[in-house]
């Protein structure tokens, strides 16, 4: 039996990629999650999963941090971006971060299934139209992320208030915790980041937004 599993906040999906896919596997379980949280504990209970079909607007993933978490904590899993853009951009930061396949969520379940078949074989997967058009991963990625891979989640989400320019105290109040905590956080990710400022902290997390946003 092959063990999938659909990580997306929009329950409708869900229910029809699940449906789209066991119309196509006949011997399947599928586990589903709405957000990062959730997925990282899916992920720690099913060790014997084959597949994750991720969404990268979750709440709590933050872009593409949680894809790069997902991707160092758990190397061996096949990750597939199902994902409601086609921007070539995108496509090249979620192949260079990673992801054995770019699925656009207008793809046919044909489509679908052929795609899980070759990243479950080993190889990578993108409709045709993109293939020869995105970017080989630049030297440059794989370091940002494993640089990104460092961060906890909850550091990841002092980065992101930082990136909007909010106050140490905002930071405080935003995630429940003292001006203190937030201190000790941002040494923390200047050290992992290899940064000094705030400026340069921000503008890695910059690197790491996907514009244009994805409409859902």
């Amino acid at each position: 039996m092959e063990k999938f599993l659909i990580a997306d906040d929009h329950p409708l999906f869900r229910e029809a990629l699940k449906g789209a896919l066991v119309g196509s596997f006949s011997d399947l379980e599928v586990f589903e999650s709405a957000d990062f949280e959730s997925t990282l504990t899916v992920l720690s209970e099913q060790p014997e999963l084959d597949l994750l079909l991720l969404d990268l607007h979750m709440p709590g993933s933050g872009d593409l941090y949680g894809l790069i978490r997902i991707r160092e904590d758990y190397p061996d899993l096949p990750v597939a971006v199902v994902s409601g853009t086609e921007d070539l951009q995108v496509v090249s930061k979620v192949m260079s971060y990673g992801a054995l396949g770019f699925i656009p969520k207008s793809s046919s379940s044909a489509q679908i299934a052929q795609a899980i078949e070759e990243i479950l074989q080993g190889e990578t997967w993108l409709p045709e139209s993109m293939a020869d058009k995105v970017e080989q991963t630049a030297q440059e990625d794989s370091e940002l992320a494993a640089q990104v891979a460092s961060l906890t989640p909850q550091q990841y989400k002092v980065l992101s208030y930082l990136h909007e320019g909010l106050l140490n105290k905002q930071i405080a109040y935003e995630l429940n915790i003292s001006e203190a905590t937030v201190k000790a956080h941002i040494t923390a990710i200047f050290r992992k980041l290899g940064v000094y400022n705030r400026t340069q902290a921000v503008l890695i997390a910059a690197k790491l937004q996907l514009e244009p946003v994805e409409q859902k």
